[in-house]
């Protein structure tokens, strides 16, 4: 699946040293996964809503998380998991424009740790929805 390829990419980018294309690609990575979510809210065999697709031409993770219907969710996950609230915290700041900006290695860190994390990452919370 993208998403898994995006985080292996990722990987292998901060491993090379290049941080800044890592941060990018986890960050897309989450774009993905919550867009997988906004998918499946969609009955099988119907045509999506016009206003839903347009509405999908975005990068922002806060508003696809309400597109998925995920944001509620979210808020109360962040509040029983503080470590999960803190990753979060790093993931949000995440958007396309992150692509023409210089990230540094504990920046690029941060951002795979709070995404890839097994036991509170972004990216698990977000697997578990699919």
């Amino acid at each position: 699946m993208l998403t898994q390829m995006r985080v292996r990419e990722a990987q292998a980018l901060l491993n090379a040293g290049e941080h800044s294309g890592s941060y990018y690609l986890l960050g897309y990575a989450l774009e993905c996964a919550i867009k997988v979510c906004i998918v499946k809210t969609i009955p099988a065999f119907t045509v999506p809503d016009r206003r839903l697709i347009d509405k999908m031409h975005t990068h922002d993770l806060e508003e696809l998380l309400k597109l998925a219907q995920l944001w509620n969710d979210l808020l109360r996950h962040s509040g029983t998991d503080a470590q999960f609230g803190l990753y979060w915290a790093v993931a949000k700041d995440w958007n396309e424009h992150s692509r023409y900006k210089a990230w540094s290695a504990a920046q690029a860190r941060d951002l795979h740790v709070a995404v890839t994390d097994g036991g509170s990452g972004v990216l698990p919370w977000i697997q578990q929805r699919w």
